[in-house]
Order: structure tokens, then C-alpha cells, then sequence
């Protein structure tokens, strides 16, 4: 058995009661808690933004068909005017604890590199232990993504049962940020270098192809036909699972693609082969390969946790994700009490990249192709993101129906009556669409990873029984941190007084805009961000250049992840002229110093923010880079400014549009609202005030951070946590007594108070 089970530690309870001692999740006395709450049913669709949604008025001229959304859509609230964060952990950290990035250091995609203290803690108050008060039970589906993973378990705390000790009373799924890379070997049997001079030779991890030929001959992850590919596909061949005997399959009119049908079933199919007793030697079931086959992990309520290999002989890990985030979703939802209210979030992996193909069963019948697909190519890859947005859409009807929660029309179509059940639905989109998937006239080049419209303008809708006048839509300005207000409000609680003072919130109620539709906006301003996360000291990401947009990030940490995202290395082990390079700006000046001149790479900003009001946006960012001028590095930081429009089409914050541009002056009004957005930005980002030695965020420096200290070293072993003041990677005395470089905890004043941080509300 792969299967990894082990308690929670008896240490580690110690150390969370100690952490939440004195913090009483306690009614408002104003109000009265409801008597039978309702349910809620939470979906969260990856990297899928509001140009996706044809029920928005988007779309553009391929829109995803996404007939079950828009029936909750109908039955419910549109909140058209969403931002979130321009990257995934952020947003979801927001999501469930409704704190911008710059209280909680959660700044962008939580990578293996980033430490601890750029991941949710333990200490913060989350959705899951508010609802707890209010006798919920909660759990969570799919993707997670709030802290690390084993990728890299120095910097992972909180290790696999991360989920449950933040508050969740069961958790199966996925710790890692996205499925791992396409497994161009289909499980081995395709292991072969495709192109350059080595092609056709055997190859493997310990065997790299040369040239920087590709070691694997499959696009997809699964052996194509023969009419595909007439090389290297097969038309019949032997279908090995981990859990069940081999199956013999051949193509047919109900199963035109044998490689990839048995991929969908959760198995590894060897071409132009019988079944025998045991699959070939070159069968390997270790191999993850996106959307198919993972790693899963599970969290009991007890603290107890499971790690499922995809060649565990349960065969958990394996078959199309999104199915699987379903079915463990309404499994648990059905054994539920009647007698308590509940919390299920369903948090799709789909459709983060890799692009990978659906299975057919799931996908429109327009939508079906007939012909092959090459993963790796940018037109293929924007059919792909429809269809994977379209299979999520389809089960997202499927978790409805088997919870008794909708039925089906004689026709197939949704039948949903938000009055028949007591649960309330949400559905929001984590962030922007990645750049491949982007639909005109949104831009892609100011996609996910941006504070454009493109990288945070992001779909909201809320259906249920507390829905006043359903079918409308709300253009008031949403935050995804209202969001984690609105749970409360579900509930019948009061986010902001159970959340302690020292954990200030930047939440703005909701439950007006679902009860009155006369609703004016409650929010007079809105505001996003990102940044790298929080690294070790002195270290400098290497670059990586995504070729199909010209664009050099610092965000990925190696080679295997830039080659995911399509990119070019340009650090250590890299293969273009040059490499090794240790930053974008390095790549830069390598190209423009060559004779001639080669163009310049775009370079992703060191920092962005945004905030606008109702009429107004205010940008700002920072970017290092190369100058011809002064042939050095140089850091600058820019400004911009754009009248809001939210029309169908909409006018996007683009270059042109710029009102800081040599070519416009502003008008009165516009310098105006450009020096109260101003203002208004540094007012938020001052009323963050900093506190080295408040590791567990309680406003107060004293003993019970010491002892802290001294637990997540012993529970570590010295590694990363919320407890490395000096930012080595190191938790140990070096962030406490006076004999190193940067002590914090018992220096000055001990016991001392934190300056009072303020919410943006």
C-alpha cells in the first residue's frame, strides 16, 4: 500500500489552543441567530474571469457553453462588478479570511520557494472555524493552494493536514496550486525524445533527450490514433488499471480514440498490445499527468490524513479531475444531517493550465471534436479552456442533482427552485483568465497575473432561498473579501465582531444586495494587488520568458515549471545562447547588447496595485529592467489612470486609454478623483502598521510568542514558519536573543503591544 496515514500531533493541539486562547466566537447581541441556516454550496472556478461568461454579456465569439451556470444565474444574483486578486492563493486566502495581501503576506501564487510567512497561518480566523460558532460543518473539494505542499516540505508547516488546521472538518483533494505538467509519456509506453537528433531514442528522468529535444512523444498525455497520428498513435491495444484487470480495447464509433478512453477510465494504455498478467515493465502508474492522474490527499475531522499516490491500488487519484472534486463533493454532502447546517466547497481544478482534454461525456455535443489535438499549440489551447470550462459546467449540474438539490427537465436541461432547498449557492471565478484562454475584447496581455480589468474582473453569482427578485444583476463594486463576509451573513454572524481587532478586516457587507434589489453600492472604493511572495534572503528567482507573449517572468522557481507554462529558461541548466541568467533584466541586456540588437522582453512588474471608485482607476506598479541608456539595471515606478467602462463590449484599461498620457490633460474632475485615489491608496496601505515578533497575529509581543517560537521550531525541525522574523528560512533562536543579526522577539520593551492596524472599512 502507498496509503500514509497519521494523527494530528498532540504538540501541535497544544500549540492551537494556546494560539486561539482567550478568542470566543460569540453572538451579537444586537441580533438574533437564525434557527435552521441555510447551507452553503461554494464553487470556485480556476483562472476562469468574467470574459468567459456569456451569461454576463461576454464570451466573445466563442463563448463557453455553460447552460447549468446560467440556470443558477437566472434563478439567482449576477454581481457583475467583482474584483479579486490577479492570482489564485491570494483571492482563496481572501476568500475564507477576508484580509487584504498586505496584512497577510499572501501576495501571489504560493510557489515551493515562498516561506511560510507568505502562507495562510493558523492562526487566522477562517470561514470554517466563524461557521463552526454556528454549528456547521465544513469541507473543502478539490484545489487548496493556501499553503505549501511536499513539492518542498522545508516550507511547508503545516504539512498534510494543512487543510484541517485551518478549520476544515474534511478535506479531499489537492495542496499543490495546479495539476502537475501533461505526462507527455502517457505512463510510460511513449517514452521516447520526439524531435531533434535524438528522436525515437529511449529516454527518462535519469535520461534527458539532448537539444533540448522533448523526452515523451504524446502532446496530451494519452497515445492518439492512428488517423492523429499516423507515427506514433494505435487503433487498439491493452488498457492496464492499478485496481482492476487489463481490458482489451480497440477504436470504434463510440470509442474513436482508444489511448485516450482509456486514460479517462483512470488506466495506461499500451498500443498494439494483448492484456497479460501484469503490464509491461515500461507501465509506470507514479507518473502524474494533469488532469488525470494525482496525488490526492484527504482530511479526516479527527486530524488524521491520507496521502493517495496515482499508483495507490484504491485508484483515488486517478480519472478526470473535476469528476472526482464532484463526487467526493456530493458524497459528502448526502451524509449529511438534516439537523445541521453545512458548508461544501467545490474547488475545481479546471481550468488552471495544463489545457488537457475533457472527457466527451462531459462536453456539449457542438463541442465534441473531431479531430486531433497538439496541447502544446496556442489555437488548440483556447478550444481546450472552453471545453474544460464547459466540463465543469456540466458537473456543476451533476453535484445539484445528486444532492437533491435541482432535478433534471425531460430535455436535460437544469431544473432548479432556490425555494426547494435551504442552501445557498455561490460560484465566483479566483481570478482572471490565463492569457492563452482570454476572449476579445478583453486583453491578453493584461490577463491573469495583472491588476487590469483582464486580471481580476472575475464572475460572482448567489442563488438561494434568501434571494429577493431573482434573474437581476448588481453593478455595485463587489471585493472577493466580501465574499468571506457574506458567509457570515449566512450564517446570521458578524465577521467583524468575531474576527479580533488585531486581525483587522477589509470586508464590505453583501446579504443587502441579495434581500433589497433597491441596494446602492456599499463600497466607495475597490482595491487589488500583487507581488513576489516572501523569500529567503539574498534569493533572486531566475528568469523565464513566455515566448507566445514576449514577456519575461520572475514567478516560476524551475525549469519544469517555465517548460508548464510554455516558457523559455533562461537560468541554470537552461539551453538558450547566454543562459545562464540570474534576472529579466540580465536576459535583456544579454539580447540588446548582441550585435545587432535583438528586441526587448517585456518583464513582469516587481509589484502592482490598483484601486478605483465608481467612475476612476488608479495603477501603479514597479518594474525592473534593462536601459540602453545608462546600460544598467534600473528600477522605476509608474503611474496610470483610466475612466471606468463596464459596457458590452467594454472600453478596458488599456495603454491608449491611459488619461496620464503626454497626450491628454486631465480635466478638473479628473484630477479630482485622481488625487482622492491617491489619498485614498495611502491611507489603505499606511493603516497596516508592522510588528516583527507577532507571529500569531494577536496584537501583542510577549511570552506566548516565544513559546510559539520555540514549538514551530521543535515541530519543523528549524525550518520555515510564521515564526522566521529574519527571513533565512530558519525558525530558530537567531529570530529571538540579542546575538544575532536581527532579533526581534525580546528586544526593547517585552511585553509590548503591536501599533493598531485599522481594516479598510
Amino acid at each position: 500500500m502507498h496509503t500514509r496515514t497519521r494523527a494530528l500531533n498532540t504538540a501541535w493541539i497544544i500549540g492551537f489552543v494556546l494560539a486561539f486562547a482567550g478568542l470566543a466566537l460569540t453572538w451579537p447581541a444586537d441580533a438574533e441567530r437564525p434557527t435552521n441556516p441555510p447551507n452553503i454550496l461554494l464553487f470556485i472556478l480556476d483562472d476562469v474571469g468574467i470574459d468567459q461568461m456569456k451569461t454576463f454579456g461576454y464570451g466573445g465569439a466563442t463563448a463557453p457553453r455553460t447552460p447549468n451556470i446560467d440556470t443558477i444565474a437566472t434563478a439567482g444574483v449576477r454581481f457583475r462588478n467583482v474584483w479579486t486578486m490577479p492570482e489564485c492563493s491570494p483571492s482563496r486566502a481572501m476568500l475564507f479570511e477576508g484580509r487584504y495581501p498586505l496584512r497577510t503576506n499572501v501576495y501571489s501564487a504560493i510557489l515551493p520557494v515562498d516561506l511560510a510567512n507568505s502562507q495562510v497561518p493558523p492562526y487566522e480566523t477562517t470561514t470554517p472555524r466563524i461557521l463552526r460558532d454556528a454549528g456547521y460543518t465544513s469541507g473543502l473539494f478539490g484545489k487548496f493552494h493556501l499553503t505549501g505542499s511536499d513539492v518542498n516540505p522545508a516550507t511547508n508547516p503545516l504539512g498534510y493536514t494543512a487543510v484541517h488546521q485551518l478549520g476544515w472538518d474534511y478535506f479531499a483533494g489537492w495542496q499543490d496550486g495546479a495539476p502537475h505538467p501533461i505526462d507527455p509519456t502517457a505512463g510510460g509506453v511513449g517514452a521516447f525524445c520526439d524531435g531533434g537528433s535524438s528522436a525515437g531514442a529511449p529516454c527518462g528522468s535519469d535520461n534527458p533527450c539532448p537539444d533540448g529535444a522533448t523526452c515523451g512523444l504524446y502532446s496530451c498525455g494519452f497515445v492518439p490514433n492512428s488517423t492523429d497520428d499516423a507515427a506514433h498513435g494505435a487503433d487498439s491495444g491493452a488498457c492496464y488499471f492499478v485496481n482492476e484487470p487489463c481490458s482489451p480495447i480497440s477504436r470504434s464509433a463510440l470509442v474513436p480514440t482508444p489511448g485516450r478512453t482509456c486514460m479517462e477510465r483512470g488506466g495506461i494504455f499500451v498500443p498494439n498490445a494483448t492484456c497479460a498478467s501484469a503490464p509491461p515493465a515500461d507501465v509506470n502508474f507514479g507518473l502524474q499527468n494533469a488532469y488525470y492522474a494525482g496525488q490526492l490527499v484527504i482530511n479526516q475531522p479527527e486530524g488524521s490524513f491520507q496521502v493517495l499516490p496515482p499508483q495507490d491500488p484504491s485508484g483515488a487519484g486517478r480519472g478526470y479531475r473535476t469528476i472526482l472534486e464532484s463526487q467526493r463533493a456530493i458524497d459528502w454532502i448526502n451524509a449529511r444531517s438534516s439537523a445541521a447546517p453545512w458548508m461544501a466547497t467545490v474547488s475545481y481544478s479546471s481550468a488552471h493550465t495544463p489545457y488537457q482534454q475533457a472527457p466527451t461525456s462531459l462536453l456539449p455535443a457542438a463541442s465534441v471534436p473531431t479531430g486531433g489535438t497538439n496541447c502544446l499549440k496556442l489555437a488548440d489551447q483556447r478550444v481546450l479552456s472552453n471545453q474544460m470550462i464547459e466540463s465543469m459546467d456540466k458537473e456543476i449540474g451533476r453535484v445539484l442533482v445528486d444532492t437533491g438539490l435541482a432535478t433534471r427537465n425531460a430535455d436535460g436541461s437544469l431544473d432548479y427552485s432556490p425555494a426547494a432547498s435551504n442552501t445557498m449557492i455561490v460560484i465566483i471565478g479566483d481570478n482572471g483568465t490565463y492569457a492563452p484562454g482570454v476572449k476579445l475584447p478583453f486583453n491578453f496581455e493584461r490577463a491573469k497575473g495583472t491588476v487590469y480589468q483582464t486580471g481580476v474582473w472575475t464572475p460572482l453569482i448567489v442563488a438561494g432561498p434568501l434571494v429577493q427578485s431573482p434573474g437581476r444583476q448588481v453593478d455595485a463594486m463587489v471585493n472577493v473579501a466580501d465574499v468571506f463576509q457574506l458567509f457570515g451573513e449566512i450564517a446570521g454572524l458578524d465577521v467583524h465582531k468575531i474576527v479580533p481587532k488585531s486581525r483587522p478586516l477589509d470586508s464590505v457587507s453583501m446579504l443587502p444586495y441579495l434581500t433589497n434589489p433597491q441596494q446602492r453600492s456599499l463600497r466607495s472604493t475597490n482595491f487589488t494587488q500583487t507581488a513576489l511572495n516572501i523569500r529567503p534572503r539574498g534569493y533572486v528567482t531566475p528568469p523565464c520568458v513566455i515566448d507566445s507573449f514576449s514577456t519575461c517572468i520572475q514567478l516560476v522557481p524551475s525549469q519544469a515549471i517555465c517548460t508548464v507554462e510554455e516558457g523559455t529558461w533562461w537560468g541554470q541548466g537552461g539551453t538558450v545562447p547566454g543562459a545562464p541568467q540570474q534576472d529579466c533584466c540580465g536576459v535583456n541586456r544579454y539580447r540588446q547588447t548582441q550585435s545587432p540588437p535583438q528586441s526587448a522582453y517585456n518583464v513582469l512588474p516587481d509589484w502592482q496595485m490598483a484601486i478605483r471608485d465608481d467612475t476612476y482607476k488608479l495603477v501603479k506598479y514597479q518594474v525592473t529592467d534593462y536601459s540602453t541608456t545608462t546600460g544598467n539595471c534600473e528600477t522605476n515606478q509608474f503611474t496610470e489612470f483610466y475612466a471606468i467602462d463596464e459596457a458590452v463590449p467594454p472600453r478596458l484599461d488599456d495603454a491608449p486609454f491611459n488619461l496620464l498620457a503626454p497626450s491628454h490633460v486631465l480635466t478638473k474632475a479628473e484630477a479630482k478623483a485622481l488625487a482622492k485615489l491617491g489619498n485614498e491608496l495611502d491611507r489603505l496601505l499606511a493603516s497596516q502598521k508592522a510588528c516583527s515578533g507577532d507571529g500569531n497575529r494577536d496584537g501583542m509581543v510577549d511570552q506566548e510568542d516565544v513559546d510559539q517560537l520555540d514549538y514551530w521550531d521543535r515541530t519543523t525541525g528549524g525550518n520555515s514558519s510564521w515564526y522566521d522574523f529574519n527571513l533565512d528560512g530558519l525558525t530558530s533562536s537567531c529570530d529571538v536573543p540579542f546575538e544575532c543579526d536581527l532579533p526581534f522577539i525580546t528586544q526593547g520593551k517585552f511585553p509590548r503591544r503591536c501599533p493598531r492596524s485599522t481594516g479598510s472599512r
